[in-house]
């Protein structure tokens, strides 16, 4: 009977030279072979099989039938073992797949593994197989580095996004508080009342700078490929969100209650925290309950490895059954708020997860919402 392998046929009356030369043209193109054999229970590895993983000049490796799959790697077993079982079950008409294996030296190498099932018992069940070994690691490490680099291409791009959307948004606030303080100076009819004002004015420019400044950082970012982070105290930067957020406040007649311990401290980016605190609490603000003035409770407590920080108002709340899933989504709006954009908790969203936390929300119509925010409290 005449065997199928790798597309050569080995008929066991070809003349014993004619099977020499398939041999040696295998070994000269570094393909090796492996045979299972049912009724040893051994796998014979030719010599550039077992090259591939330097184990040329051991004749005993094989005699134990998991010699190889012992060696493959813990991420790709699964699969590998399954590809296998799919042509012993008849799904597959051939063995095929991709591994990684581990080498003599202690480093991985990449191999094309195939085989066919060229012998079956009178049950049907596979009592010879063999197969080839082909090493294709500097194919796969070359196709994991053009992979890298479209990852790193699109984690640029998001970053650039996310960049455009905090320019856009973050400086818009800051506009709209600078047109509604010089309307209030025009129609201010005292010089105290003026005063007032240019004081609100004074310190909503320091913001303004404060936060160009944090928007020229990022740019820095952007060409060093790290996101540069500092040591931060939660109720001292919240203390000066609220300062900044001091016209709004008090336009609402709203009360921030930071109820944050002082000693509690995070290594983040500046510019991410401050618009994380800048966008849930003025989200607080503009989705106030028409009945009631804004109360905002911002806690902070330590779970394990984590830092929770919550951020709980007493607005009009989300139907979180209706719009659940689509909170945190970009340009979603949920109310007819004509200043509502869908742009800030996306960002929050965002700029939490980039530093492995994430963000959670409790919300109940007409109660009010609160914001679950779990920081990894990393201490270096």
């Amino acid at each position: 009977m005449s065997e199928l392998f790798n597309g050569i046929h080995l008929n066991p009356n070809t003349p014993h030279f004619e099977n020499e030369k398939w041999q040696l043209a295998l070994e000269i193109s570094k393909v090796g072979i492996w045979d299972y054999s049912a009724s040893t229970n051994q796998v014979f590895f030719s010599k550039p099989s077992k090259a591939i993983i330097g184990f040329e000049d051991d004749s005993n490796f094989g005699k134990n039938p998991n010699d190889w799959n012992n060696r493959v790697h813990p991420e790709d077993k699964e699969k590998y073992f399954k590809d296998f079982q799919d042509h012993l079950k008849g799904l597959k008409p051939f063995y095929e797949n991709k591994h990684r294996v581990l080498h003599k030296d202690g480093s991985y190498r990449w191999v094309l593994d195939r085989g066919q099932i060229i012998e079956k018992d009178q049950f049907g069940a596979a009592t010879r197989i063999i197969g080839t070994h082909v090493d294709i690691t500097e194919y796969a490490e070359n196709d994991q580095k053009v992979q890298e680099t479209l990852d790193l291409v699109v984690k640029q791009n998001i970053k650039l996004q996310n960049f455009a959307h905090i320019v856009t948004h973050n400086l818009k606030q800051h506009a709209g508080n600078f047109e509604s303080l010089l309307g209030f100076y025009k129609e201010a009819e005292s010089e105290k009342e003026k005063i007032e004002i240019i004081n609100y004015l004074s310190t909503l420019s320091n913001s303004l700078t404060k936060t160009i400044s944090s928007l020229k950082e990022i740019v820095s970012v952007q060409h060093t490929n790290n996101t540069k982070i500092s040591k931060l105290y939660f109720a001292k930067e919240l203390d000066g969100i609220i300062q900044s957020l001091n016209f709004v406040i008090t336009e609402n007649n709203a009360v921030i209650n930071n109820k944050i311990d002082p000693k509690y401290y995070i290594y983040y980016n500046h510019s991410y925290f401050e618009s994380i605190f800048q966008n849930t609490l003025s989200n607080a603000l503009r989705y106030k309950h028409p009945d009631r003035d804004p109360i905002v409770n911002v806690t902070l407590e330590e779970d394990n490895d984590n830092l929770i920080l919550k951020i709980e108002d007493n607005g009009i709340g989300i139907d979180l059954e209706k719009y659940g899933d689509s909170i945190f989504g970009l340009y979603k709006t949920f109310h007819h708020n004509p200043e509502a954009e869908g742009v800030g908790l996306y960002l929050v969203k965002n700029q939490v997860e980039a530093f492995n936390g994430k963000i959670d929300i409790e919300s109940e119509v007409n109660k009010g919402t609160t914001f679950i925010i779990t920081m990894p409290n990393n201490k270096i």
